[in-house]
């Protein structure tokens, strides 16, 4: 993973990720009930202590905390993750946020009976090494027999169909519509794509437009599941979003 790049890419979107959901505030929600009922069937009603560690401006950390979890959130951008504070506060909840690679998380052993790592975060690492050193040090700091969550992209029938864009997202803003979509260029290995994120806001009769890079690496389900069992999890369980109703696949297992 191009540390800078990732983080560059988080820190100059995180003041319009909210843009990208046309209602951020019951995404928070939907979210919160799919992921903590996952949570619920795993370890119990709780409340549960969570590490959010990709935790971006708070979707998924937010929610957990309104549901009644302690949450913790990591995240590489220190511009998401003071965003992420900052939002949980307004809400009325204590969210504690820090800058921090998922690859070196700065807490101590078997600190959470929860680890989250959300929205497609764990393929922006581009090699089986960093991909093993982050489910490592999330296994370190996860209890024994604790959840880790992931979600990710459908990469199976990605892989398959290698689309070249995503359909455009539209949300509506005091000012006018919000539109966002992708462009994706493969590259030869046909695993990895340079990803270009495109955002259209209104401003004067015209467009302003904002166009942020990444790098993604589309781990197959069973690419997934076998880094998951190298770093000794168990009870690993996919979730479609066709069972559980969540917007990306999610995997389960026990540390």
């Amino acid at each position: 993973m191009s540390e800078f790049s990732v983080r560059k890419f988080y820190d100059e979107l995180a003041d319009d990720y909210h843009l990208m959901f046309r209602d951020w505030d019951a995404s928070m929600a939907y979210q919160a009930e799919v992921l903590g009922g996952l949570v619920r069937t795993s370890l119990g009603t709780g409340p549960h202590t969570v590490l959010d560690c990709s935790c971006g401006i708070g979707t998924q950390a937010i929610g957990l905390a309104l549901a009644g979890h302690q949450v913790v959130g990591s995240d590489l951008s220190p511009v998401a993750a003071a965003r992420a504070a900052a939002e949980a506060s307004v809400r009325g909840r204590r969210v504690p946020t820090v800058a921090a690679d998922m690859r070196q998380l700065p807490f101590r052993e078997a600190s959470f009976d929860v680890v989250v790592c959300a929205d497609n975060s764990l393929p922006h690492l581009l090699s089986a090494q960093d991909i093993r050193a982050a489910l490592l040090d999330m296994r370190r700091v996860l209890r024994d027999d604790g959840l880790l969550l992931i979600t990710v992209r459908a990469y199976d029938e990605t892989r398959r169909t290698r689309p070249t864009a995503t359909p455009p997202q539209v949300s509506e803003t005091p000012d006018g519509q919000v539109i966002t979509f992708q462009l994706w260029q493969w590259h030869e290995d046909g695993e990895r794509y340079d990803l270009e994120h495109f955002q259209l806001t209104p401003a004067e009769n015209t467009w302003r437009v904002r166009v942020r890079r990444s790098t993604y690496w589309a781990l197959t389900s069973v690419q997934l599941t076998d880094f998951v069992t190298e770093a000794g999890f168990t009870d690993i369980t996919w979730h479609s979003p066709a069972a559980d109703g969540y917007y990306q696949p999610v995997l389960t297992c026990r540390g």
